[in-house]
């Protein structure tokens, strides 16, 4: 019977933690991937004593790699927990695998229908990224107080660009804000010359672009050379250097709601996330060179942030490796309660997987280049 106890004390401190990831570290999403697998690579390599692997695959902004990779991960790598991955469609083809394998996964994309509503497929999935629906009311808010009166649409024709759609349109509505034209473009689209006349001629008073990375900035140098002096919003799909950089000088004035982690150093200092958006800034930089940080990589870091505050009570109570541990590791992440993470502070429960409140944005502008914080 000792050897037994023994044989088990052994087995628990050598087991390790294993980690799945599958990013969009190439492809259309690739400037939201990188920053991302920059940033796992600095997630700590121990939690509560046990070692911690992280096993990295890049799903090329496809949906049937996101898939592939997950599956691969959960069957032959027999992770115990899933990061990933960038983009909404690829996130939402994922829950079923990990619903049926039992393994706990935290996407690294927007959409609310990620987690929402939950089922017995989304008790397993968790997600770091603020919802369209709260980001949206950011955007209707600085409308309404700006005497915005008449908006038009641009988005991606994806589950991104539709969520985007129904959640702000429906607030804009309500608002009094009327919408006066729909478009949709792809994302590897090289020319949306035809949508953007067709919502100039609508004369709205703003234009919102529903799209995430480098791909978002083509609608709004549209817009710009084709003369549209109206107010452009973006989502916080943008918010990283590689979309100012490709968008440069047609970007100026833009807004766009954001975690705070992205104008960390302009917060005020009771900030519930000053802090810990400071430490992540911080050691990001350190590695990639100053003014290289971005929403996306923030939103890897508070998987790692979700993670280590999970795992140890995980630990207590099964073994690396196994169904229970998987299973305890999902009922840890759920009780998360007041963990500041660095786009807002993460309160889990069984019917919110997400966990954040209005705490979680601001609303930022582009200026000279450079994101500055709205007052």
């Amino acid at each position: 019977m000792l050897a037994v106890l023994l044989s088990g004390l052994a087995f628990n401190a050598l087991a390790e933690i294993n980690i799945g990831v599958t990013l969009s570290a190439t492809g259309p999403a690739a400037s939201l991937g990188i920053p991302e697998k920059n940033t796992i690579e600095l997630l700590p390599k121990t939690i509560a004593g046990q070692t911690v692997n992280y096993i990295v695959l890049d799903d090329a902004s496809d949906t049937t790699t996101a898939v592939k990779n997950t599956r691969k991960l959960i069957s032959e790598n027999k992770v115990d927990l899933i990061i990933g991955s960038t983009t909404t469609p690829n996130s939402l083809a994922m829950v079923d695998v990990v619903a049926e394998s039992e393994t706990p996964m935290i996407a690294l994309a927007a959409s609310a229908r990620i987690v929402e509503p939950m089922d017995e497929k989304r008790k397993w999935v968790f997600k770091t990224p603020q919802n369209d629906a709260q980001m949206s009311t950011a955007i209707v808010e600085h409308m309404t107080n700006n005497a915005i009166r008449t908006v038009a649409y641009i988005g991606f024709s994806d589950a991104y660009g539709e969520g985007w759609w129904n959640e702000f349109s429906k607030l804009a509505e309500a608002r009094k804000i009327h919408v006066v034209g729909n478009e949709r473009f792809n994302r590897t689209d090289t020319s949306v010359t035809g949508q953007v006349l067709k919502l100039m001629s609508a004369k709205p008073d703003a234009i919102l672009i529903g799209g995430a990375g480098t791909p978002a900035a083509l609608p709004q140098k549209a817009l710009k050379e084709k003369g549209y002096k109206g107010l452009i919003y973006q989502t916080h799909g943008v918010a990283n250097n590689d979309f100012l950089r490709v968008c440069g000088k047609d970007c100026e004035a833009t807004v766009l709601p954001s975690g705070p982690v992205l104008v960390a150093a302009q917060l005020p200092n009771d900030n519930p996330v000053k802090k810990s958006a400071m430490d992540y800034v911080g050691k990001y930089e350190a590695v990639h060179g100053k003014g290289s940080i971005s929403a996306f990589g923030g939103y890897a870091w508070d998987a790692g942030l979700l993670l280590a505050n999970a795992a140890p009570e995980a630990l207590k109570k099964a073994a690396p490796g196994s169904r229970e541990f998987r299973l305890a590791l999902r009922d840890a992440l759920e009780h998360t309660k007041n963990l500041a993470g660095v786009h807002g502070v993460f309160n889990m429960s069984a019917t919110d997987h997400l966990g954040l409140d209005q705490r979680a944005r601001v609303m930022v502008t582009i200026k000279d280049g450079a994101w500055k914080l709205s007052k």
